[in-house]
């Protein structure tokens, strides 16, 4: 959906009004607010319980939560091949869109939310397939990531070196190599965290916006939807929502927070190339030209809430049910 300029956004008069005002101030001062909230509480909670061999042992548990199913009967390699099928799907739909409408695709955000779900399940399936066949396990007396062989020594995993073969390595690593190897896993493991937080929001958003708001009005003008415009507004959601109902992934309310940022970051994304180049916007409500240009970007912006709270209220759902059916078999908290 192409919306024509009303007025030229590369003119100087076009930014210095006070609809761009009162916008900017809807856009910057929820992502300042965001910052605020990711720099208190992310991982605020494990900077004292984490001191010496607590660390491995959180991180250790940090890690699990990204490739284990919340059930005990549900085998992790169920979990890695829905990932890995799911990013399939996801990657082949992304391409053959790509083919077909080329790169100005990413000047929508629901391409921007496709594309990060679909990174989303391409990263989830590493760490499934890390997870399942190469997953270390904490030795209790050095507290360090290693697999213990009783006769034959130490196992090292891949992420340590080991070859394909297995190579059995006799000597321990030092601190400073465990601790490298444990902030490199942290590291994909949040990242995966925060994908899942910021793409369930975001995909929450845009599904809403297309099916309850443009669809309609589109439905009244006959226009005709293709079948990728049916995937990209349905096929991450389904998939996103099946992955939810079995992973133990944790779903906080601050980690909203990401799901702000990234709204932020693509509607900053949208000015500055609005204003070196003279192009349609993406959607109607963007147009910093229209007198309700601030009553539309405080509407978004206040669905972020609703939205994000109806992907908690799922998770909250699953596991409300999923522990009293199966008590001694669920392992989640959200």
């Amino acid at each position: 959906m192409k919306l024509l300029v009303n007025d030229d956004p590369t003119t100087l008069s076009y930014w210095l009004n006070w609809r761009v005002f009162l916008c900017a101030v809807l856009v910057l001062t929820p992502m300042v607010v965001a910052a605020f909230l990711i720099g208190k509480y992310e991982h605020s909670g494990n900077s004292e319980s984490d001191a010496g061999g607590n660390q491995q042992e959180s991180s250790h548990i940090r890690s699990e939560k990204s490739w284990k199913p919340c059930l005990k009967e549900v085998h992790p390699i169920f979990l890695m091949c829905f990932r890995i099928i799911a990013f399939g799907l996801l990657l082949a739909a992304v391409s053959f869109d790509l083919a077909l409408h080329g790169a100005e695709l990413f000047y929508y955000y629901t391409q921007w939310t496709f594309t990060l779900v679909t990174i989303y399940f391409g990263l989830g399936s590493l760490l499934s397939i890390r997870g399942c066949f190469y997953s270390p396990k904490i030795d209790s007396n050095s507290k360090c990531y290693l697999a213990e062989d009783t006769e034959q020594g130490l196992h090292v995993p891949l992420a340590h070196g080991v070859n394909g073969n297995g190579m059995r390595f006799r000597e321990k690593l030092d601190n400073r190599g465990t601790l490298h190897a444990l902030i490199t896993s942290d590291l994909w493991d949040d990242l995966y965290q925060v994908l899942f937080q910021m793409t369930a929001g975001a995909v929450t958003l845009t599904d809403i916006v297309y099916w309850v708001v443009i669809f309609p009005f589109m439905a009244l003008k006959d226009y005709e939807m293709s079948f990728l415009t049916v995937v990209t507004h349905s096929l991450n959601a389904i998939l996103l929502l099946g992955d939810t109902a079995v992973c133990s992934l944790e779903f906080p309310w601050f980690r909203i927070s990401y799901f702000i940022l990234l709204t932020g970051i693509y509607v900053i994304f949208q000015w500055i190339v609005h204003a070196c180049i003279s192009i349609w916007w993406p959607y109607p409500f963007l147009d910093l030209s229209v007198d309700l240009a601030p009553v539309w970007y405080l509407v978004v912006a206040l669905m972020h809430v609703p939205c994000y709270a109806i992907f908690l209220m799922f998770v909250k759902v699953k596991h409300w049910l999923l522990s009293r059916w199966f008590p001694h078999s669920y392992q989640f908290s959200p």
